[in-house]
């Protein structure tokens, strides 16, 4: 069954038959497949999918960094994704990964120029999303790229809040001290 799948994709990126629609379902279930090729055929053939959204508002860099697709992720960048754009929840994909704790893309995000203080509809950060779930190595990296520490999220609860409230010492220490 996949064997078929791949072979009409190939078939369907030759001849540019792919609809809209198609297309769109496509790209989104290739990018969690982690398929390089294939992402990388249809958006030379078809350049304004990178801005697609799928049913839930995510972009296609949404979702690659979403699944830690790097090399999707830069690809995408390179094409002229978005890099601020947000989903249905007003999440950015710099948000998600700092969320899902994936170092290597957050540092390509922030060194593409990822907005590191941008809010989410909650009105966390980044830095907050990195600090709620324990991600001591990306909070390093937002504060040493300039995150604002005084963000409150919508409960008014800053990341330092948010580290003691979970008895997050070296998180508590690095933000007391930056």
């Amino acid at each position: 069954m996949r064997l078929r799948c791949q072979n009409i994709l190939q078939i369907c990126l030759k001849s540019h038959i792919l609809t809209t629609m198609e297309s769109k379902d496509l790209i989104f279930s290739e990018i969690r497949k982690g398929n390089v090729t294939a992402i990388k055929k249809m958006i030379e053939s078809t350049p304004d999918l990178v801005h697609i959204k799928d049913s839930r508002g995510s972009t296609p860099l949404i979702l690659a960094t979403y699944y830690n697709q790097q090399e999707i992720s830069e690809f995408l960048l390179h094409k002229g994704a978005l890099i601020d754009e947000k989903d249905g929840t007003g999440n950015t994909a710099l948000m998600g990964v700092c969320f899902k704790g994936f170092a290597g893309l957050a540092k390509l995000l922030i060194e593409k120029g990822a907005n590191i203080n941008e809010r989410s509809a909650m009105g966390a950060s980044p830095l907050i999303y990195a600090v709620t779930t324990n991600r001591l190595d990306i909070a390093e990296l937002l504060l040493a790229h300039g995150a604002d520490k005084t963000i409150k999220d919508a409960r008014g609860n800053t990341a330092l809040d948010h580290a003691k409230l979970q008895g997050a010492a070296k998180l508590i220490d690095i933000l007391e001290a930056n």
